[in-house]
């Protein structure tokens, strides 16, 4: 008896627990309710087997417990039991499966008159790509992807000099417009969803994939990747931005397309000299950097890196807090960088400075903080700290330690990597946690030193 007590309990439990659960369905802002009565069926039928299955077995168990009155009678076939079971089977899973098939025919049918938009997926970012007025995608080939060409432009293609690139975890949608996603893989296997879209799909290295949503509702929502593809996977998130035709053609207007980008020459190291002038006066004539004044060495850092965090004082990505007291004084500095041109010469002269060494201030345990870096800080920095671009991580051997250590405890404090347009900060926040305290910071820090 108290094995036919438990059974019922646990399928009042679980029709409870369904029913006044927290956990449901994201509120829908898309075309594709058809995914959730599809859902919904697949619960519906699957959960009345459930109920009906466990409470007949409670019956049995209690119908025909032991008695000595009574013999079990052997019966290995019954073809009238095994005719109903096989039909009502049939007429369950069919109804579980017709719904899809219609769905995945509007799935795969993508509406004529939807605009394109590129969805490009590397360890740990999202990037997107979308046509210029020729509404035509330019050629591009992962063969061609260099720090300076991140999307493999094929420079050759008349379609994709006015394509608009975005190196931006922001995607922008205008509502009520079907949309085309083509997906592209730099790396691994990716997926992108929106959970509100209710639609995913893969993204698969060296093939381009696609999926297709019309946006219903205006706002902002969270893109995120759902096939594990490494240890910061759970890091790789974006946002979908929905707005009006007019807001959405607005913002379409601000960006930059493949031919401005070019447009913008090769920096000259000799121009860029007289402008790091600036630079020099803290980060010393050769970027070997100055601790009295707290700035850190610059020779050997890439362009790309120094470049991105110039940006980032411009507009208050960095600096803006008020407890980042020297990242407010650098972004007055960084200001004087005033064009896209200039900022390509002083990194160019910076390019040319030798990699000098710089003194060791940071004492810890070695044998510890190599054990640390492995875990969280060489999956992106690379295994002797030499940085990877296509993970968009900087070389942190032999560059100021103190500085090191400074910043990972800006980003445990939230002083930095806290700005919502802080592409790559809000990852070191997440892989920061795993320093406990400052010894442990110090531990890693001392490794890196090791590695100069």
């Amino acid at each position: 008896m108290p094995f036919v007590i438990a059974i019922v309990l646990l399928v009042i439990g679980s029709i409870v627990f369904h029913v006044m659960s927290p956990w449901w369905l994201t509120p829908i802002v898309s075309n594709w309710s058809a995914i959730d009565q599809t859902i919904d069926i697949t619960l519906y039928v699957t959960g009345f087997v459930f109920v009906t299955v466990n409470l007949f077995l409670a019956w049995c168990v209690f119908k025909f417990r032991f008695s000595a009155k009574r013999r079990a009678n052997y019966e290995p076939e019954n073809k009238k039991l095994e005719g109903w079971l096989t039909v009502l089977t049939a007429i369950g899973v069919a109804a579980m499966l017709t719904p899809g098939l219609f769905v995945w025919a509007s799935f795969v049918e993508v509406p004529e008159d939807a605009i394109e938009v590129e969805v490009v997926g590397q360890q740990w970012q999202w990037s997107f790509r979308y046509p210029g007025a020729d509404g035509i995608l330019g050629a591009a080939d992962p063969g061609l992807i260099t720090p300076e060409n991140p999307f493999g432009m094929n420079v050759n293609d008349p379609y994709g000099q006015d394509d608009i690139l975005v190196n931006s975890k922001e995607m922008h949608l205008p509502v009520n417009v079907p949309v085309k996603f083509n997906l592209r893989s730099k790396d691994v296997l990716h997926d992108f969803t929106v959970p509100q879209f209710r639609v995913k799909m893969d993204l698969v290295p060296g093939s381009v994939t696609y999926m297709w949503a019309r946006p219903e509702k205006t706002g902002t929502y969270d893109i995120l990747c759902e096939e594990l593809c490494g240890i910061g996977h759970h890091i790789m998130r974006g946002r979908v931005v929905i707005q009006e035709i007019d807001d959405y053609n607005s913002w379409l207007a601000t960006q930059t397309t493949y031919a401005e980008q070019q447009a913008i020459l090769a920096g000259d190291s000799g121009q860029g000299a007289a402008f790091y002038a600036v630079c020099s006066a803290c980060h010393g004539q050769n970027g070997e950097g100055n601790m009295a004044l707290n700035a850190p060495k610059i020779a050997g850092l890439p362009a790309w890196y120094l470049t991105r965090q110039i940006e980032y004082f411009k507009n208050g990505v960095r600096g803006g807090s008020s407890d980042d007291v020297y990242g407010m004084q650098m972004a007055p500095m960084a200001a004087t960088l005033a064009t896209p041109q200039i900022t390509s010469n002083v990194m160019a002269y910076i390019s040319s400075l030798p990699d000098v060494n710089v003194e060791e201030t940071i004492a810890g345990d070695v044998g510890k903080g190599a054990k640390l870096y492995e875990k969280t800080c060489g999956v992106c920095h690379g295994l002797r700290g030499e940085g990877v671009w296509s993970v968009n991580a900087p070389p942190i051997a032999g560059m100021s330690d103190w500085y090191l250590a400074r910043q990972l405890k800006n980003y445990k404090n939230g002083v930095r990597g806290s700005h919502h347009m802080d592409e790559f900060g809000y990852q070191m926040v997440s892989m920061v946690t795993g320093l406990k305290n400052d010894d442990e910071i110090n531990d890693v820090v001392a490794y890196i030193n090791s590695l100069r």
